[in-house]
């Protein structure tokens, strides 16, 4: 009996370790995905008003596009960094499903023998 509790005991811990890691991988997933749409709305931002006499808006267009460059270069690098690390959560995840996997496997053999 005292095998089945410390594989159940494991089972346990493993799938708390699985919960743990998939959270991570779903808030660097969020972030990453909030960083993207930050992307796309500077790509799709409009152009300064009619009502503008022509010189006056193209300053404040030329303006705009300086900052909108600095801006989407700021978040292109950190979507690089978010990206590397929902890659690297993504591999923690998948290494602790695979240990529940296994963990499960070991259970259901233990139980067959008996």
């Amino acid at each position: 009996m005292t095998k089945a509790n410390d594989l159940s005991r494991l089972e346990d811990v493993a799938q708390l370790m699985l919960d743990h890691r998939l959270g991570r991988l779903h808030n660097a997933a969020t972030e990453l995905d909030r960083s993207r749409m930050q992307l796309a709305s500077i790509n799709a931002a409009a152009r300064p008003s009619d009502e503008l006499e022509p010189i006056t808006a193209e300053r404040v267009g030329m303006a705009y596009d300086r900052w909108a460059d600095q801006r989407r270069s700021e978040l292109n690098l950190v979507i690089a960094r978010q990206t590397a690390a929902w890659i690297e959560r993504r591999g923690e995840a998948q290494t602790a499903f695979g240990r529940v996997q296994a963990l499960q496997g070991l259970a259901a053999r233990l139980k067959q023998q008996r």
